[in-house]
C-alpha cells in the first residue's frame, strides 16, 4: 500500500508539523523524562481526579520549576491535560506509559543514536557510520555489540527482538512442516531462532553463523537449554567475499540480517548461498519492508530506522522497500516462490529458490 502518494495536510497542518519536527529534540527528551522520573505514572495512578503541580513536586521531590517546565512542555504535546489545575493523562501521555512498542523505539533512539545522528551528514558524505565513534573504535557496531554499556546492549537487542519475536511462531511452522531438517542460520544473533526450532521440532539440526561474539552470547544461552548437541556454531565474517558458505543444508535462514547490508553486499551474501544450495535448496528471509505495511505508522517506524543504519550500524544500508530488496534477489540469481506479509508487528517472509 503507498502511504505517500498524496500530501495529507493543509498548508496550516503542514506548517505546524514542521514545528513539531524543528522542536523533535525536545520533545522527545522531555517526554522521556516525564516517564523515567515517574510523573507520567503518578498522573497516570491518580485517575480522574488527577493532581496539582504542588501534589508532584512533592511526590517527586523534584523543584518547582523543573516540574513546571516538564508539564508545560507536556501540556504542548497532549501527554498532559490540565484542567482547574489539575493534571490528567493524555491519550498520547498513556501510550507513552503503556505502550511497549513506543517504550522500545524510545530507549533504542535515547541509547543507541541520540548522540551519533549528530554526526549524520558526515555518515551520509563519507559512506560509513561516524555516529559509531561516541561507543568505539569499530568499523561496524556489529563488531562491538558484545562491548557496548550495559544498559546500551539492553536497548539494542529489546529492539532487536521486538520487531521479530512476536514473527517466530507464526513463522516455525512455514519452514519446519515441509520438511526442512537441516538449517544454516546466517547472523543468529543471541540464538532465539535457533532455539525456537529446536523446541519446535525435535528432529531438526541448526547452524548459527555469526561474528564470534555474537556466537559467544548464544552458545551461552544455548548450553544452559542443554540444546548444544543440536545447535552448532559457525564463527564467521560474512563481510569477507572469501567466507565460503558451506554446503550440506536445505535451507538457509536469515531473518532481520540482509537489512545490516549494502545492495552489492546482499548480492554477495546471496550469490554465496546460492553456491551452497542444491536444486531443491530455499533461502528463507524475514525483513520488515516499509512498503509492505499494514498501516503507515509502522511504515513511519522503519523509514526512521534506516537512519540508525546511516549514522552508527554501518553507514550502508537500511530497512529496505520490498522493490528495492527484489533486485538484490534477482541479481544473485534467485526467485521468490513464496511471500506472506503481515507476520507479526511487520514481517514478509520470502521463500527464494534457484532461479530456473
Amino acid at each position: 500500500m503507498n502511504f505517500f502518494s498524496k500530501d495529507k495536510h493543509s498548508a496550516f497542518g503542514s506548517k505546524e508539523k514542521a514545528q513539531w519536527i524543528a522542536f523533535g529534540p525536545v520533545i522527545f527528551q522531555v517526554a522521556r523524562v516525564l516517564r523515567n522520573s515517574g510523573i507520567l505514572q503518578l498522573i497516570d495512578d491518580s485517575g480522574r481526579a488527577g493532581l496539582t503541580q504542588d501534589d508532584i513536586i512533592s511526590k517527586t521531590g523534584m523543584s518547582e520549576y523543573g516540574v513546571r517546565i516538564l508539564l508545560e512542555s507536556g501540556l504542548g504535546m497532549g501527554l498532559v491535560l490540565v484542567n482547574d489545575k489539575k493534571y490528567s493523562l493524555g491519550k498520547t501521555g498513556y501510550f507513552m506509559l503503556h505502550d511497549e512498542l513506543t517504550r522500545i523505539n524510545m530507549d533504542f533512539i535515547h541509547d543507541v543514536n541520540y548522540r551519533g545522528l549528530f554526526s549524520l551528514n558526515e555518515s551520509i558524505e563519507q559512506g560509513k557510520p561516524v555516529g559509531l565513534k561516541e561507543f568505539g573504535d569499530w568499523d561496524t557496531i556489529y563488531e562491538g555489540l558484545s562491548k557496548l554499556p550495559t544498559h546500551v546492549q539492553k536497548s539494542w537487542f529489546d529492539f532487536d527482538h521486538f520487531y521479530s519475536d512476536d514473527a517466530f511462531p507464526l513463522v516455525l511452522p512455514m519452514i519446519y512442516d515441509g520438511g526442512a531438517k537441516k538449517i544454516l542460520d546466517i547472523g543468529g544473533n543471541t540464538g532465539k531462532w535457533a532455539i525456537a526450532s529446536a523446541n519446535y521440532s525435535p528432529d531438526v539440526h541448526i547452524t548459527i553463523m555469526d561474528l564470534p561474539g555474537q556466537l559467544n552470547v548464544a552458545r551461552n544461552r544455548i548450553t544452559e537449554l542443554c540444546l548444544d548437541e543440536r545447535i552448532s556454531f559457525l564463527p564467521v565474517n560474512i563481510l569477507d567475499e572469501k567466507a565460503v558458505i558451506p554446503k550440506g543444508y536445505d535451507t538457509i535462514w536469515m531473518s532481520q540480517f540482509l537489512d545490516c547490508f549494502s545492495e552489492k553486499e546482499i548480492v554477495s551474501i546471496l550469490k554465496r548461498c546460492y553456491d551452497a544450495l542444491d536444486e531443491n535448496g530455499q533461502v528463507a528471509i524475514m525483513e520488515p519492508f516499509w512498503d509492505r505495511q499494514r498501516f503507515e505508522v509502522s511504515a513511519f517506524c522503519l523509514q526512521q530506522i534506516s537512519v540508525y543504519f546511516t549514522a552508527l550500524a554501518n553507514g550502508n544500508s537500511q530497512m529496505y522497500s520490498l522493490s528495492t530488496f527484489m533486485t538484490c534477489i534477482e541479481q544473485a540469481g534467485f526467485e521468490v516462490v513464496e511471500q506472506t506479509d503481515h507476520i507479526g508487528v511487520s514481517q514478509t517472509l520470502l521463500k527464494c529458490k534457484k532461479r530456473k
